[in-house]
């Protein structure tokens, strides 16, 4: 099957640290490959992968400073795509919604991951004006307040099965918090968990510009606390020991978490999962790999449960249920339907906009 992906901009493929959707790309890409599929990434010109690359700005947007605007090279990769529409056979966008107005016309070859939360009002209405657009949802929970969409299919996320490995033992002796410093992902939660439990927390997270004013405000006090230990952003290679030694992840989310990946990352370690019942996270986490609470009290009083949870059985149930190879078949498996249901009349080659031909990367800037 002829296939393109179009990535973010935003990071690299895969990204060089944080970057959940940009991960997930990568991942369905190279398994995609491994599948026997000719497929072509759209996406940054550092990206890594063993599909055709198709680079549409030098350097991922995020580390380039001269960077103000990130739209305007996004609507000159949806030109490019656009430009190159008949060599495939779907397209699949990673990008929310800016291809909806210009792949309108063949909507039926063409289907969009929603990475990101849908209970805003504006979604609704967007959704409502390009009905014809196929979805997909990275978790029931999140096509909940979106239930007119043309959603068809959910399909969870995976990872390869030796991207991250067991640690049955663990010697670290801490609990780990991994993800993006946001007052929605519960940091100062966690922080009180651990600290009223008795145990050290060690946090590896990112933190964006928005969020550097909650950071130092809220959080950064918090650090000085003992046994509170803040790691910053680690990469893919660092996160097989900081979570495979810690012994449990700690997720108390406060916000509708579309998927949560860092869940699953901890389970591949064999690491148990303690999780806030927000989003989707009953959908990922069950009773032999983690439990589910509401409250900081719940916490503490499920937090030793969780961390005698079997390490073996943690890992096998992430083997049955989250890998990249699961994930690739469910997408092929969409891919299929939406092309039986294709018609001539679906799918018109599409005028390029722009002559590009001459042209690898857009601008100077980028």
């Amino acid at each position: 099957m002829r296939i393109a992906q179009v990535a973010s901009l935003t990071e690299s493929v895969p990204p060089r640290l944080y970057g959940g959707s940009e991960r997930i790309v990568s991942y369905l890409t190279e398994e995609l490959v491994r599948l026997g599929h000719d497929v072509t990434l759209f996406a940054s010109g550092d990206s890594v992968t063993a599909a055709e690359l198709a680079p549409c700005v030098r350097v991922a947007l995020r580390l380039n400073r001269a960077v103000r605007d990130p739209i305007p090279y996004f609507m000159l990769m949806m030109g490019r795509v656009a430009e190159r529409a008949s060599e495939f056979e779907i397209i699949h966008f990673h990008i929310d919604q800016f291809q909806m107005p210009l792949f309108r016309p063949m909507a039926s070859r063409t289907v969009t991951t929603l990475h990101g939360r849908q209970d805003s009002s504006d979604l609704k209405a967007l959704y409502a004006g390009f009905p014809e657009m196929p979805l997909v949802s990275i978790s029931n929970a999140q096509r909940a307040p979106i239930p007119h969409a043309n959603i068809v299919a959910t399909v969870y996320h995976g990872l390869p099965l030796k991207l991250l490995r067991p640690t049955y033992h663990p010697r670290g002796g801490y609990l780990a918090f991994l993800g993006r410093i946001s007052p929605e992902k519960g940091i100062e939660q966690a922080i009180a968990i651990a600290r009223a439990f008795g145990m050290p927390l060690k946090i590896a997270a990112k933190v964006d510009k928005v969020d550097e004013a909650y950071f130092r405000g809220m959080v950064a006090p918090l650090l000085d606390e003992p046994d509170v230990e803040f790691v910053g952003e680690i990469d893919e290679r660092a996160k097989s020991e900081f979570l495979g030694e810690a012994q449990a992840l700690l997720f108390p989310i406060d916000w509708p978490e579309p998927f949560g990946l860092v869940m699953i990352e901890a389970m591949a370690c064999g690491t148990p999962v303690l999780a806030f019942r927000n989003g989707s996270v009953p959908e990922i986490i069950d009773d032999v790999t983690g439990r589910i609470v509401s409250s900081i009290d719940e916490a503490m009083l499920a937090l030793p449960e969780v961390i005698a949870l079997d390490r073996r059985t943690v890992r096998r149930r992430f083997e049955e249920r989250f890998s990249a190879t699961r994930m690739a078949k469910d997408y092929v498996n969409v891919y299929r339907k939406l092309l039986k249901q294709s018609t001539l009349a679906d799918a018109p080659s599409l005028a390029p906009p722009l002559s590009l031909t001459n042209h690898t990367f857009f601008g100077d800037s980028a």
